[in-house]
C-alpha cells in the first residue's frame, strides 16, 4: 500500500513513520508513505497556502489551489487513489473503516489546518470525509497518523501472529477482555485462577464474558449497535 499526507508538517508524518508497527511495514514492504508538503504546490514566493475567509470571520482558510495542484500532480504521478479528507465533518473513524481502508492499494490523505478548507475542495472533488472523534484538533496530521497506523497493523505480514489483529477490542463488537503475565502475583493482586488452569475451553470462556461484561459497563453502546447487526454470539448467551 502507497499512503501519501498532504500536509502543511512533513516532518510530524516522516518522524511517525520512522518508528512502531509503521516502520516494520514499511521494512517489511506492505507499506510506503510518503509526506507531501502543501507548500510546495504553491505559486507565490511566499509559498502562501491560506487566506482569509470571503464574508469575514476569525482565522484562515487553506485555498483550494495549492490542493489540488498537489492531489493532480500526485494522480499523475501515481494513478488515481482513494481520498481521504481528515475533518470533524466527516464519518468517525473506527476498527470497520480501518479494515475497509487497509484493502485500497492507495491512500491520499489530506490534513486540514486553520478555520478549515475551502469548499471547493469538497465539492471540486471526490474525498471519503473521515473524523477521529467529537473534538477539535489543530490541525489533521494527529488524525492522520491515527488512520495510518491503525491500517498498518492491518496490511497482511506486519504483524507476528495474525490472529492478533482479530480477538481484540472493537472487532468483534466487543472491548477486550483484561490481561494478566509474570509474576502471579503482585501487591496483593493475583492472577485469575482460571488463566493458569491450562483449561482452554474454560478460559475462553471466561475471557468472553469478561469483554461482555466490561462492554456493558463502559460502552452499551457498543452491544446495541452489535445486536441490532445480529452478530453471532458463538452459542454464547449475553450477559445483560
Amino acid at each position: 500500500m502507497l499512503v501519501q499526507v498532504i500536509t502543511l508538517f512533513p516532518r510530524l508524518i516522516e518522524g511517525f513513520v520512522a518508528a512502531g508497527l509503521p516502520r516494520i511495514a514499511i521494512e517489511k514492504g506492505a507499506l510506503a508513505v510518503q509526506a507531501v508538503d502543501l507548500r510546495e504546490f504553491t505559486q507565490d514566493v511566499h509559498r502562501t497556502v491560506d487566506d482569509r475567509p470571503f464574508g469575514g470571520g476569525p482565522g484562515m482558510v487553506l485555498q483550494c489551489a495549492p490542493i489540488f495542484a498537489a492531489v493532480e500532480a500526485l494522480e499523475r504521478q501515481h494513478g488515481p487513489a482513494h481520498r481521504v479528507l481528515l475533518t470533524p465533518r466527516g464519518r468517525r473513524l473506527d476498527q470497520r473503516k480501518l479494515r475497509e481502508l487497509a484493502t485500497h492499494e492507495r491512500l491520499l490523505l489530506l490534513c486540514g489546518h486553520y478555520e478549515g478548507i475551502d469548499e471547493r475542495v469538497r465539492t471540486g472533488m471526490t474525498w471519503e470525509e473521515v473524523s477521529l472523534g467529537d473534538f477539535v484538533l489543530s490541525g489533521g496530521e494527529p488524525a492522520a497518523l491515527a488512520l495510518l497506523d491503525g491500517v498498518a497493523r492491518l496490511l497482511p505480514g506486519v504483524t507476528g501472529d495474525p490472529e492478533s489483529t482479530v480477538h481484540e477490542s472493537f472487532e468483534d463488537g466487543l472491548l477486550e477482555a483484561p490481561h494478566f503475565t509474570r509474576p502471579r502475583e503482585f501487591r496483593g493482586m493475583a492472577v485469575p485462577e482460571v488463566l493458569l488452569s491450562g483449561d482452554h475451553a474454560a478460559i475462553a470462556r471466561w475471557r468472553r464474558e469478561q469483554s461482555q461484561e466490561i462492554t456493558k459497563e463502559r460502552r452499551a453502546d457498543l452491544l446495541q449497535a452489535r445486536e441490532s447487526q445480529s452478530v453471532p454470539t458463538e452459542g454464547k448467551p449475553w450477559i445483560v
